[in-house]
């Protein structure tokens, strides 16, 4: 089969567009003839190697993905030959007190597709069963793949962390990344006030259509006073971050009494600093998250269903490169220059 491999880390350029083996599937896998497969940033530190290690080479990348099922293991009944449906990305065991207790996010081997195994990358990927899910009707492949990671992400930090109530205001950081695009549409179909960042008036009008009520250019502005500013001083309910570093350190001063700040990543610095004065003085709350439940996946998927009125959240698409153009498609990610998800068509 057809897929992306990198045989040593590094830099855009060690993507390959190569023959690689096909996979074969054990009784309780699908095999999935893959469609699209979209970016994430996760991708880049695969392929880097910087925070992603002991991955065996060469390796297929991708986590995000959408296709039709080719085959179907001996002990599945409930899917067939055919299928169309979009990947759940988490990988658990299936079986532990946490798996059971519908918390799979938190069992010990929780992992993303993509990181132990080879990913999304080509034209086939194995997977566990219980890791796909039928595409929301009227949406096609593109769309469909472009949804889990992100939309899955940004809603457990704001709906199963910090519970987000109508009339809260919330930051949300990077509009242009795919978390950030998800958490502006979820915030505001909870109903609450949207402030969010960019590094780019472009950017920042883009996330109004999304439904942000207000846009920081963090390039001229600094995002706290602006904050302080937008709110009379008061400061948000919640931040929606996953920068780390400075992002992160600022971001506590940008918290209204009681707030609650979440964090999904660190894609600028895995490092941040707290003033521990604001944290119990103020009542603040930390929530660290990662990825989210099958459950969540499947509440969050149902609004992506076409019905009487519009969708009530969106897939966003910034760009798409056919499957062998996936080192350009990475150069695009790191220079920032995508608002929304970037997809690769197979």
């Amino acid at each position: 089969m057809n897929a992306i491999r990198f045989h040593t880390s590094g830099g855009p350029e060690v993507l390959t567009f190569e023959n690689a083996p096909m996979p074969t599937i054990g009784p309780n896998d699908v095999l999935l003839q893959l469609k699209a497969a979209a970016l994430n940033h996760l991708d880049l530190w695969v392929r880097s190697g910087t925070r992603e290690r002991n991955i065996l080479l060469p390796h297929i990348p991708g986590s995000d993905g959408a296709g039709i099922i080719a085959e179907v293991g001996t002990a599945i009944d409930y899917l067939k030959a055919g299928n169309p449906v979009l990947i759940s990305p988490g990988i658990s065991c299936g079986h532990c007190e946490m798996c059971f207790g519908g918390n799979d996010n938190l069992c010990r081997t929780f992992h993303v597709l993509g990181t132990r195994e080879d990913g999304t990358y080509a034209e086939f990927v194995k997977l566990p069963a219980v890791n796909v899910r039928p595409i929301p009707a009227g949406l096609d492949f593109t769309q469909a793949a472009a949804i889990p990671l992100v939309f899955l992400t940004a809603w457990h930090m704001l709906v199963g962390c910090t519970k987000i109530k109508p009339g809260e205001t919330v930051l949300v950081h990077a509009a242009g990344s795919g978390v950030g695009s998800a958490a502006i549409q979820i915030a505001k179909l909870f109903g609450a006030h949207v402030i969010t960042t960019a590094g780019s008036e472009e950017k920042l009008m883009k996330a109004k259509k999304l439904g942000a009520d207000e846009g920081i250019n963090y390039k001229e502005k600094d995002f706290v006073e602006e904050v302080k500013r937008l709110t009379d001083k008061r400061g948000v309910d919640i931040v929606f971050e996953h920068n780390g570093g400075e992002i992160f350190e600022k971001s506590i001063f940008t918290l209204a009494k009681g707030g609650r700040l979440v964090t999904c990543g660190s894609t600028a610095d895995y490092i941040g600093k707290i003033d521990l004065r604001y944290l119990f003085a103020k009542h603040l709350t930390l929530y660290g998250s990662f990825m989210g439940t099958k459950r969540e996946l499947i509440d969050v998927l149902r609004f992506f269903e076409k019905g009487a009125g519009n969708r009530q959240l969106v897939p966003v698409i910034d760009s798409v490169f056919p499957l062998a153009n996936a080192a350009d498609a990475h150069r695009r990610m790191e220079d920032r220059k995508n608002f929304g998800k970037i997809v690769l068509t197979i």
